[in-house]
């Protein structure tokens, strides 16, 4: 069995002999970097596509790539079935019983035979359990299952928030992340409207995030005036935008749509790797919605995934995958759905980013091959009519000579009408021609569609995980991040907190300051909840900005510090050391305090303009003394990671650049060796032709020496005169014929020493390279690189604070005498 662990190689199947019908040839081991430049997969129901795609999927988590799996049927989750003793118990569970009233046999004899059959189909193509482990540990899987509670929950509201300043200041890129909000979240409604492009335009700009509620507000009362060159009411007339809203607000408060606003959410880099920085396939199950459900899902994760992909550096290697099963709708040629401008984003740009697409179908007719000539290469599988066969060759000679490549139709015809289950013809731009294979045993159990009751069971130990994480500790981190007294939380570890009374008068007027003191008002976020007032409470916010330079690591940069106090009496000696937690960035502030609102009472000593002068100065102490920053430094890869970038992120960064490095050096490597190895082997190929020549020799002077004898002898018998001078001369010419034989002999030996010797050197040289591939292999893995911890300090002249303001937070009293947060 030929090696297939190598370095950025997927092993995907061996090459097959269609007249033979089997297995033969080499291995196909498919270059990883290949992918950067997308791939497509067709093949009917039962042709092995799924199974083909699901070890792409295994060679990728072995090689350390995370992947973004869309399921619209519900059998990738069998990337979670994989059993590295191969024990039937293990099988058993997943064993249809159905399955085993049909065959007659118990659950339990099922589970036995298929645990059989999986042993020896791996074992045939190489692999074994330890592969299997290999693959566990390599990455996490987990299934998401956005709308509903069965896997892991996740909503997609985040999407709402503006996109980063390269989506902004990107004009396709911001048109593309608005038409996917809208068009995403009105596929749900079944209609298009334009102005609600517009307020996420409006919104956007200005620097400000969108939800559902305020979405609906926005779209009430819109902050435009005109459309174009229309005024906004003669555009589109308050009436319809109230039946809009209206239509917005029933869909929010539906049962049904509860569930979109549950579990984690949608973000790119947090699905792709753990908070430990391990790779994840993140399994994204949608079988159980609508259509106009997944529409609006799908549309909202490729619009993440463009603004994820444009926030990532450059690079020619594989960063990660991102796979679809069955496009079918979602890439039509003629129509135009919402997900069809974000996948075309992503196969004309993506390769930049070393972001890998992957789509699969069994109707090739549904695909818009025009958008599908970005992709390099294609897995075609055997097809279920002449109808789809030719749509596809239709498809595949435009891609091709969109290339500049040679297309044989009717050798690809005749290819693909010979295809059988597990056979598949693999067209790469980057080899040199198609190639026909079959397919490796996948490691995961085929157990096909799981129901959601099994993708709960498979899940339950990862949500009773999540569970736990944010009933007892969310809400209070939450609550320290925004300066909020835990106490004072509507929620503590888990806990219903019974609200604390109100301490200040509701009647009490905004205190009069002198004009050195600079006062602003948080934005208040909770809702106003009927008969309850607003009531500003003081806070201090202590901001700065802190110089960290270090040459030697290559540190140098500034960072904004913002410190929020709440104030609640007198302060404390050591004000700033008394805060709980740093704040992410300044709050959202306003010169104005909202109608009608009420204010507590503010101490005296932060009434006196001096007082603010020493706290300014007590914060410059404060963070000449505490504030570090600490960062993590790679000698191996001479890499210092930025501030505020995690241990787990920084690992990432450096499993990217290790690939990257990797895929350099053996690069170098195999253009070193393949000279060498080419010119050996063309030693042995003239060494071969010299023995095959030298023993052709041989054997036609041994022939004409044995007939040269024989004639001596018969002459010799036959004649009156044995010692006549002929009879002598022609023996001694035999004899001399003789010798020539035996220096014949010697010159086959010689010949067969020299090419085994050149054999030697080859393998000699192929070891050798071996060994260099797997000393680079062995030194750029990401998890063996050593992270030597940093600490760099500020100079104390080099930390400039701003000042000291004094913040009025919003809180809200009810009418029963409660005081909770408004922000």
């Amino acid at each position: 069995m030929q090696d297939f662990e190598g370095l950025g190689v997927f092993y995907l199947g061996r090459g097959y002999d269609l007249e033979a019908s089997k297995a033969a040839g080499d291995l196909l081991l498919y270059d990883a970097k290949d992918l950067t430049t997308h791939a497509v997969c067709v093949g009917m129901t039962g042709s092995g596509k799924t199974g083909l795609c699901l070890a792409l999927l295994e060679e990728a988590a072995i090689d350390g790539i995370p992947a973004l799996v869309i399921d619209p049927k519900g059998d990738l989750g069998n990337l979670l079935l994989t059993f590295p003793q191969l024990r039937p118990e293990d099988f058993q569970p997943w064993i249809d019983p159905a399955e085993a009233t049909r065959t007659g046999v118990s659950p339990a004899d099922l589970a036995a035979k298929t645990a059989e059959r999986w042993k020896t189909g791996l074992a045939e193509w190489g692999q074994d359990g330890r592969r299997i482990q290999r693959l566990r540990d390599a990455v996490d899987i987990a299934i998401y299952t956005p709308g509903s509670s069965a896997g892991l929950p996740l909503t997609v509201l985040r999407s709402f928030d503006a996109p980063p300043a390269s989506t902004l200041d990107d004009a396709d890129a911001l048109r593309t992340a608005i038409g996917a909000a809208a068009s995403g979240l009105l596929g749900l409604l079944g209609i298009d409207a334009d102005p609600l492009r517009n307020i996420f335009e409006k919104s956007w700009r200005a620097g400000q995030n969108l939800d559902m509620q305020g979405l609906i507000r926005a779209i009430h009362s819109p902050p435009l005036e005109k459309i174009g060159v229309l005024d906004l009411e003669s555009f589109y007339p308050a009436k319809d935008r109230f039946e809009l809203a209206m239509q917005l607000n029933n869909l929010l408060a539906s049962p049904g749509f509860s569930a979109w606003m549950e579990g984690e959410a949608l973000d790119i880099q947090k699905l792709l790797y753990t908070p430990e920085g391990k790779p994840r396939v993140a399994i994204l199950s949608i079988a159980h919605l609508s259509d106009a459900e997944r529409m609006f899902f799908v549309t909202i994760l490729l619009s993440e995934v463009i603004s994820w992909m444009r926030s990532q550096p450059g690079t020619s290697s594989l960063r990660a995958l991102l796979y679809m099963d069955e496009v079918f709708g979602y890439f039509p040629p003629a129509a135009n759905p919402p997900s069809k401008t974000p996948m075309l984003t992503l196969l004309k740009q993506a390769r930049a980013f070393g972001l890998g697409v992957v789509l699969a179908t069994q109707n090739p007719v549904d695909l818009d091959y025009k958008g599908l000539s970005n992709c390099g290469t294609w897995f075609l599988g055997r097809l279920q009519t002449e109808r789809d066969k030719l749509r596809l060759l239709d498809g595949l000679e435009g891609v091709s000579t969109a290339a500049g490549a040679n297309f044989d139709r009717a050798e690809m015809e005749r290819i693909l009408s010979g295809l059988g289950n597990r056979v598949f013809l693999m067209n790469n731009v980057h080899e040199d021609q198609p190639v026909v294979f079959q397919t490796r045993w996948a490691m995961s159990y085929l157990r096909g569609p799981l129901t959601r009751d099994e993708i709960s069971r498979l899940m339950a130990d990862r949500k009773a995980t999540l569970t736990r994480s944010v009933s007892e500790g969310a809400i209070v981190a939450r609550s320290a991040s925004e300066g909020i007294p835990a106490e004072s939380s509507a929620v503590t570890k888990g806990t219903a907190a019974e609200p604390r009374p109100v301490v200040a008068a509701l009647g009490a007027q905004r205190p009069v300051l002198p004009p050195e003191i600079v006062e602003r008002f948080a934005a208040r976020r909770a809702n106003l909840p009927q008969g309850a007032k607003v009531l500003y409470k003081p806070a201090l916010l202590g901001q700065a900005k802190v110089h960290y330079t270090q040459t030697t690591a290559g540190v140098d940069v500034w960072q904004d510090v913002a410190l929020m106090m709440p104030v609640d009496g007198p302060l404390p000696p050591e004000l700033w050391q008394a805060v709980n937690g740093e704040l992410e960035s300044g709050p959202d502030l306003e010169t104005q305090p909202e109608a009608g609102a009420s204010f507590a009472e503010l101490p005296g000593e932060i009434s006196r303009p001096k007082r603010y002068s020493e706290l300014s100065t007590a914060l410059k102490d404060h963070l000449y003394r505490n504030r570090k920053l600490n960062l993590w430094k790679c000698a191996a890869l001479k890499q210092t990671s930025q501030p505020g970038e995690s241990e787990a992120e920084f690992r990432v960064r450096l499993g990217q650049l290790a690939r990257e490095q990797r895929d350099t050096q053996v690069e170098k490597l195999r253009q070193k060796y393949g000279t060498k190895r080419q010119n050996l082997i063309e030693r042995i190929r003239k060494a071969e032709a010299r023995k095959d020549k030298e023993k052709s020799q041989a054997t036609q002077q041994w022939l004409s020496t044995a007939i040269s004898i024989g004639t001596t002898f018969l002459s010799a018998i036959n004649g009156r005169k044995m010692f006549s001078a002929s009879n002598v001369a022609r023996a001694g010419s035999a004899a001399r014929a003789g010798g020539r034989v035996l220096r014949e002999q010697q010159d086959i030996a010689d010949a067969t020493e020299s090419v085994e010797a050149l054999k030697e050197q080859l393998a000699a040289l192929d070891a050798e390279g071996e060994a260099e591939t797997q000393k680079i292999r062995d030194g750029m893995q990401s998890d063996s690189l050593l992270l030597e911890p940093i600490e760099i300090a500020p100079k104390k002249s080099e930390i400039n604070v701003s000042g000291v303001t004094l913040v009025w937070q919003p809180w809200i009293a009810r009418l029963d005498g409660a005081v909770e947060p408004g922000s």
